[in-house]
């Protein structure tokens, strides 16, 4: 993976606006949590990550409702929205980012092909919430790496548009 660089100057980002930041992870199962703490001083802004794989866990841990599931789907821009929002209200973060999508290699139709993932970014203070959505290519690790790179390249977007 490779992700020192930037996950250091997320590090920075986060320490200079003394913000914590918070994962609601899908399609990436932690990976985005696992590169946030993959280098020494992120106690200093992380704070947690919730992992909500199945439809069942989203509505359990970050309050996505059943509405959006049934008629939206867990990889929807409405999906990340409800898990970014919930992730930085049940937290003591001030950035969150979530992400759902599908890593193949199965699980794609044609609407939502795989390498379709939808990545949200929230920070308090915002009147909204910042989204996306990717179509990546590649097998199942690449998806999942290539998700993690986007959603950390967003927070810093994100941090650097934020005002003092």
């Amino acid at each position: 993976m490779g992700f020192e660089t930037l996950v250091a100057e997320v590090g920075k980002a986060l320490v200079e606006k003394q913000a914590m930041i918070v994962t609601a992870e899908s399609c990436t199962g932690g990976m985005i949590a696992e590169a946030l703490t993959s280098i020494a001083g992120s106690t200093a802004w992380f704070d947690r990550a919730y992992i909500t794989y199945s439809y069942e866990s989203k509505k359990e841990m970050l309050g996505v409702s059943e509405t959006t599931i049934q008629k939206k789907g867990a990889i929807s821009q409405e999906c990340v929205v409800e898990m970014a929002v919930a992730a930085l209200q049940q937290s003591h973060a001030r950035v969150s980012v979530a992400c759902s999508g599908i890593a193949g290699p199965g699980g794609g139709t044609p609407d939502k092909p795989v390498g379709t993932v939808w990545i949200a970014w929230a920070m308090q203070g915002h009147d909204r919430v910042e989204t996306q959505k990717f179509l990546f290519s590649g097998d199942r690790l690449a998806v999942r790496e290539q998700t993690t790179e986007a959603a950390l390249m967003g927070v810093m977007k994100l941090l650097q548009g934020a005002a003092e």
